[in-house]
């Protein structure tokens, strides 16, 4: 005689709801917008420790800077792609009731002739209100935004923040901050880069360059070469000419404790193609270290598949392929003058700088002061 089954027995289990995640407290959010000259991109986050928790995100490529090179002026087929992508941050906004943000423009406002115009027309269609900052103030959030990724080995730093419409350089000094304070030393310069004297150990700013020249507006400035690989070279040894004024550039070089970050979608691409993600993954990539010889190798690649075999190519995807040569370009051109074996990959930028910059002056970072 078969054994009785318990009552029940094969039933299916009752379904227990996992109650959703609560939803964050508004007055603890914080937003950042960071218009460019080809990318429209926010961040919503909240603090956490010493970092902060990103609640929801937006990105899109809205090409505001398209024709600017040639006639001055925003298009109004660019402004009215633009705006449509701000109508989806002002809904995210709304919907987490975010009251302390920051929503700024940069190099494509800066030089269009018409931007007041734009900015007004944003104000009028959606109710944001963006800010046009300076080239040094973007380089500052920059630089403020890959404190984490700075090696506490590191004496002299180089930080590269490669647009669409500019490229920010700053080299910074370390080596007289002590070497467990020197990611710290960073984040304070958020309150600019000439601090008054201050009680904590300085990171000293060598020297900065906003070059007006990004991977759109430099790409524009070439697209009547047709060849591929002059197209390349012309523009990498164009943007080396534009590195004259920077003083670090005739500097002896420096091998020992130097470092480079580079924050742009041009790194984390090139990073991306270096280790053969098929599928974007930002754990992998963000402060990823590369070497000169790794970086030569994935732009020989992108060189020898050429316009059509990038365009296909899942690793650079749709959005980037007609840039990532500029990109490119800009970072040989880089890699060439200051050669290193400790290039940093940093998927981080303006919006995350601008964050760190708001709740450092609130006080809610842990580990402060900042």
């Amino acid at each position: 005689m078969a054994p009785r089954r318990p009552k029940g027995a094969g039933a299916f289990p009752k379904v227990v709801a996992t109650p959703a995640p609560a939803p964050p407290d508004p007055a603890s959010l914080y937003a950042a917008l960071d218009l460019g000259t080809n990318s429209c991109r926010m961040l919503i986050a909240q603090p956490k420790g010493s970092q902060f928790h990103v609640v929801d995100s937006f990105s899109k490529s809205v090409q505001l800077g398209t024709g600017l090179e040639s006639s001055g002026r925003l298009s109004r087929a660019s402004m009215a792609r633009t705006v449509q992508a701000l109508r989806i941050c002002k809904g995210k906004l709304e919907k987490h009731q975010v009251a302390r943000m920051r929503l700024v423009a940069t190099e494509a406002c800066r030089r269009a002739t018409n931007a007041r115009e734009f900015i007004g027309f944003v104000r009028r269609e959606t109710g944001l209100d963006l800010e046009i900052i300076e080239p040094e103030e973007e380089a500052r959030l920059a630089v403020v935004s890959c404190a984490p990724l700075v090696s506490t080995r590191t004496e002299q730093l180089l930080v590269v923040d490669i647009g669409g419409g500019s490229t920010e350089l700053v080299w910074i000094d370390l080596s007289a901050v002590p070497r467990t304070e020197r990611p710290r030393a960073i984040m304070r310069l958020h309150g600019g880069f000439h601090m008054p004297d201050s009680p904590f150990p300085a990171a000293r700013v060598v020297d900065w360059i906003s070059v007006p020249l990004g991977v759109a507006t430099l790409k524009e400035q070439f697209d009547d070469v047709e060849d591929d690989h002059a197209r390349f070279a012309l523009m990498s040894w164009f943007f080396e000419e534009n590195l004259a004024d920077f003083s670090p550039y005739s500097a002896e070089q420096v091998t020992e404790g130097f470092q480079i970050i580079g924050t742009s979608g041009t790194v984390t691409t090139v990073a991306a193609s270096h280790l053969g993600l098929r599928r974007y993954d930002r754990t992998k990539v963000d402060g990823l270290r590369m070497t000169s010889t790794q970086i030569d190798q994935v732009i020989r690649t992108y060189l020898y598949l050429g316009p059509e075999g990038r365009r296909a190519d899942p690793r650079i995807g749709r959005d980037r392929h007609a840039l990532i040569m500029s990109g490119a370009a800009i970072l040989q051109a880089l890699m060439r003058v200051w050669p290193t074996d400790r290039l940093s990959v940093a998927d981080r930028g303006l919006r995350e700088g601008l964050l760190y910059a708001q709740m450092s002056a609130d006080g809610v970072l842990e580990d402060g002061p900042f």
